[in-house]
C-alpha cells in the first residue's frame, strides 16, 4: 500500500515551473516546448474520442488542473468547467490561461478537501491519483460518484507500472499502481471500468527521457547536456512514431519503466441504490 508524505508532495508542486513541460515531468531534458505540446495534442485526440458521447451542455470537473491546458480544452467543448489546483504557481498560470474563458471557474485548493457543489457530466483526473494514498483515492472517488449525471463518466489518466505498486520517495513522491491495483480501488468505489486505453504519447516521450538519462550515465558530466540533445531526441521520436514504441518489446526489453493509461469509469449500475 502506498504511503506518501503530503508535505513533500506540496513542496514539490509549489516549486514547479508553470510550463507545459513542468507538470509533464519533462523539464531538465532539453526538450523544446513543442515536445510538451506534441504530447498534449496526442492525448487530446484520445480524450476527445473517449468523451464524444457526453452532453456538451453540462459541466466538467477538472481535478488537479495544473497550468490549465485541459481546462481550456474542456472550455471549448462544454458549457461549464470547474478547475481545481492546489499548487500556487500552477494555479496562477491556470487563472491566466483561462481568463478569456468566462465558463471556467478556478478553485485554488487541495482535492482532498474539495467538496463538489454541482453535478457533472465529466470528472477528469489528469494524473492526480498517483499523488494520493489509497485511502484518499477511495475517499475522493466516493465523494465524486454521487455527483455524476446520468450517463456521466470519470476519466482518469494515470502513470502505471506492470505489477503491484511502486512508491517514489524523497523530494518527488508518487505512487505508481498497476492496472490490477487500480481496478481493485475502482471496484471498492462501485465504479465499473468500461475502457482502458494506453497513453501512447506519454510512452513515446518517456522513452525520450529514459534515453537521455542513459546518455548521462555513460558520458562524462561535461557532456550531460549538450546543446540540441533534447531537440534531437524529440524529433527522432516524433519522426519515428508510432513504430518506434514497438522496438523495446520486439527486443525483449520492458521500456520505459513507467507506463500511462486512460481509465473510463462509470457507476456500477448493478450496485446502484445498494
Amino acid at each position: 500500500m502506498a504511503e506518501l508524505d503530503y508535505a513533500a508532495v506540496r513542496r514539490y508542486w509549489n516549486k514547479a515551473q508553470p510550463s507545459i513541460l513542468g507538470p509533464y515531468m519533462m523539464e531538465g531534458f532539453g526538450f523544446p516546448p513543442a515536445a510538451g505540446l506534441f504530447r498534449f495534442n496526442g492525448e487530446r485526440d484520445i480524450v476527445r474520442r473517449l468523451v464524444q458521447s457526453l452532453d456538451r451542455t453540462g459541466t466538467v470537473l477538472d481535478l488537479g488542473s495544473g497550468v490549465g491546458v485541459w481546462a481550456e480544452e474542456f472550455a471549448r467543448h462544454f458549457a461549464q468547467v470547474v478547475a481545481v489546483e492546489a499548487s500556487t504557481p500552477l494555479c496562477d498560470a491556470l487563472r491566466a490561461r483561462c481568463a478569456v474563458w468566462p465558463n471556467v471557474r478556478v478553485v485554488h485548493g487541495d482535492v482532498r478537501s474539495f467538496e463538489p457543489d454541482d453535478r457533472y457530466d465529466l470528472v477528469f483526473l489528469g494524473g492526480m491519483l498517483m499523488y494520493l494514498n489509497d485511502r484518499e483515492v477511495l475517499a475522493l472517488l466516493r465523494r465524486i460518484v454521487p455527483t455524476l449525471n446520468s450517463g456521466g463518466m470519470i476519466l482518469c489518466r494515470e502513470t502505471t507500472v506492470r505489477e503491484g505498486v511502486v512508491t517514489r520517495s524523497g523530494d518527488y513522491q508518487a505512487a505508481y499502481r498497476s492496472l490490477d491495483v487500480y481496478r481493485g480501488l475502482f471496484a471498492e468505489c462501485r465504479l465499473s471500468v468500461s475502457q482502458i486505453e494506453p497513453n501512447v504519447p506519454y510512452v513515446l516521450m518517456q522513452m525520450g527521457c529514459d534515453l537521455i538519462k542513459r546518455w548521462r550515465t555513460v558520458v562524462p558530466p561535461r557532456w550531460h547536456n549538450p546543446v540540441g540533445l533534447g531537440r534531437l531526441v524529440y524529433w527522432g521520436l516524433r519522426l519515428g512514431n508510432p513504430w518506434i514504441t514497438r522496438v523495446p518489446g520486439a527486443l525483449g526489453h520492458e521500456s520505459p519503466r513507467w507506463l500511462n493509461h486512460f481509465f473510463v469509469l462509470r457507476p456500477d449500475t448493478a450496485h446502484a441504490g445498494a
